[in-house]
Order: structure tokens, then sequence, then C-alpha cells
């Protein structure tokens, strides 16, 4: 049987496993799917090979380190400098990341986006929004602290602190919550004022976070804009990331089938 797992800190909320699980047993594919609570991401690569893992997905806060500890790295993820996949190839740690397609086909919904405010500034926003200017999509980066910003502007995107920020005269369709505010508590991704501002003239609020109505969807909601969890997210990437650990194409079978698994 071969064994994969998501590795992250915290990680017992993940679904991905009874997702990938359903998938696996859909196909009759020899496999386990579990849940890897690493507290060190610096030993991912490590406990990825010692485990004998066939492959993994990693969440936060993981994502940059596993980029920096892979043997190779392919496709978008090399400009992005973060991974969410790990393979195992010819004895070799191979990454992919699968967040960036995963949130487009998980916009698709909204519409024609053309201006973005992401909010956060770690690997799942560095994906979010190379892949929306890869699709010429105007996108602006918003972080607490300056610190994080240096790797949006050397790739020509727009990012500012809170402090430097000019929110009263801006305006943009999709406000995209990539930060971890509302997990485990009910915090903001920004302070309130801020946010109210800026969600009083969008259309849309996108929140990565999947499974609950955070604070940032609630207020989003309030000011009426169109909401969505990340749900869709988790299921595109993660079947994605399923087609590589599977070696095939997932026909839209076994999408509902992991679908189905998210749900239960």
């Amino acid at each position: 049987m071969k064994k994969f797992c998501i590795f992250g800190n915290p990680v017992a909320h993940s679904k991905s496993p009874q997702m990938q699980n359903a998938g696996f047993k859909y196909l009759n594919f020899d496999a386990f799917y579990e849940k890897f609570h690493l507290e060190n991401g610096n030993n991912i690569k490590e406990e990825f090979i010692k485990n004998s893992f066939c492959g993994a997905n990693i969440t936060v806060p993981h994502k940059e380190i596993a980029f920096k500890q892979a043997d190779i790295v392919r496709g978008i993820a090399q400009k992005i400098e973060a991974v969410n996949t790990y393979i195992m190839e010819d004895e070799k740690v191979v990454a992919y990341n699968t967040d960036a397609p995963g949130f487009l086909k998980a916009i698709e919904s909204f519409g024609n986006i053309k201006k973005v405010l992401v909010l956060g500034a770690g690997g799942t926003s560095k994906a979010i929004s190379l892949v929306l200017q890869e699709k010429n999509i105007d996108v602006v980066v918003l972080n607490r602290s300056k610190d994080k910003l240096e790797f949006f502007k050397n790739n020509g995107i727009k990012a500012f602190s809170f402090e430097d920020f000019d929110f009263k005269n801006e305006k943009f369709d999709l406000i995209v919550n990539s930060t971890s505010a509302g997990l485990k508590d009910d915090l903001l991704p920004t302070p309130k004022e801020l946010l109210e501002n800026i969600l009083s003239k969008s259309s849309f609020a996108f929140d990565c976070i999947y499974g609950k109505i955070t604070p940032f969807l609630a207020l989003a909601k309030s000011f009426n804009n169109e909401i969505k969890d990340g749900e869709d997210m988790l299921l595109f990437q993660g079947v994605l990331a399923f087609e590589l650990f599977t070696k095939s194409k997932a026909n839209s079978m076994v999408i509902e089938a992991m679908r189905q698994g998210l749900k239960e």
C-alpha cells in the first residue's frame, strides 16, 4: 500500500485525508492518506523520506521551507517559491504548487474579475497573486508588516503594509483572505475600519479557510458581497495533487467522489 500525507501545523482540522482517500477508494487505488502534524518545517524533507511517503500535501506554515528543501521544483511553483505538493520520483523529492490553478478554478463562479486585493503575504498569497498576474488581472497585496513584501515587488506586484495603504481611494472587485485569521479564532485579517471601507466598495469576497463562515466572510456578507469559502480551492488543488499521486487524470466521477469525501 502506498502512503501519502498532509504536513501542517495545525493539521487536525484538515479535510484532505477524507477527500484523497475517497478518490483512492473510487479508483481502487491501493493507498492511504493521513495527517502529519509537523512542528518544525526544517524537518519536512527528512520526515517525508523517513516515513516512505510516495507523496504529500503541505499546508501552513511549511510551504516556503518545503520549496527550499525540494530536489526538483516544477511549474509555477518555481516562481511562487512555495509548494504544496511533494512527489517521490526516482529517489528525488519533486515539488509542485497546485494552489494557484486550484484558486483560479474556485473563483470562476464570480465571473469577470478585473481587480483583486489579496490579504496576507505567505505562500498562499504568493500563489494567488502570481497566478492572477499571469491572467492579466490587476492584483494588490496587503500585509500587516513590510518585511514580507519584497517578493511581490520584485515580481511587479503592488504590495503595501497596513500603514502605507490608501484604502479610502482604492476599489476592488474581489477581496481574498489568504491569512489564518478566523481559522481558530474570531480575528479579522486587517483592522476593522480598513476592511469595512474596502468591503463597502467590493462585490466578491473569498476566504482560503474552508468549512466555516469566518469573521471576514461574515463582515463581507454584511456589505452585500457574494462570499465563498475555500472548499472549492481545496477540492481543485486536491484534484490536481491526486492526479500527481496516482499518475492518472481525474474524471468528473472521481472529482465528485472527492467532493463528497470533503463533505463527510
